[in-house]
């Protein structure tokens, strides 16, 4: 022990990058949670894959596909959850969060099919990501138990629901491409 903390180093693999959250580069909660939050775009989480490397390959017409009836398609769960990310975004601003829930705003439909659009509709996912990444490193930790505008829940709650939801519906879309 060095301090009150154990130095993990020596049991990590070395070959393995280290996590920041192990290291002790983390000092605040507002970091850790903007860590858990990149590790579910793009880092080595825990769980499995990060949506990078599960969308990296999808094509427009996989995305496009609904191998279940009445289930929706890759590309509407990666338009959802930047829907849901972005209202996050916004919220850190003061902007009010929208009552989106169960309207045709909280499941856009895909208007074009493209390649070029796919491509533009994760690269908007993944940047709403890191917007709000970079927003919650830069939150301050007392002001996690302040009221979200709009929500009756404070933004401990908002910023790791968002993670939450960007995970179980990554699972949905990591099912869907093995499907596809």
């Amino acid at each position: 022990m060095a301090g009150n903390r154990l130095e993990w180093s020596i049991v990590l693999d070395r070959s393995r990058p280290t996590h920041a959250s192990l290291s002790g580069n983390m000092t605040t909660e507002c970091a850790r949670i903007a860590d858990q939050l990149r590790n579910a775009y793009g880092g080595d989480p825990w769980h499995g894959s990060p949506l990078t490397k599960i969308l990296e390959d999808v094509s427009a017409e996989q995305a496009a596909a609904r191998p279940f009836a009445g289930g929706h398609s890759i590309w509407e769960l990666a338009l959802h959850v930047q829907v849901w990310t972005a209202a996050a975004a916004d919220a850190v601003t003061n902007i009010r969060m929208p009552n989106i829930f169960r309207t045709e705003r909280d499941w856009p439909p895909v208007r074009d099919h493209g390649a070029m659009e796919w491509e533009a509709s994760k690269q908007r996912l993944f940047e709403t990501a890191e917007r709000l990444a970079a927003a919650i490193d830069n939150f301050g930790d007392e002001r996690l138990v302040e009221t979200v505008p709009g929500r009756d829940y404070d933004y401990y709650y908002l910023f790791h629901g968002v993670v939450q939801h960007s995970l179980y519906h990554g699972g949905q879309m990591a099912l869907l491409k093995k499907a596809a």
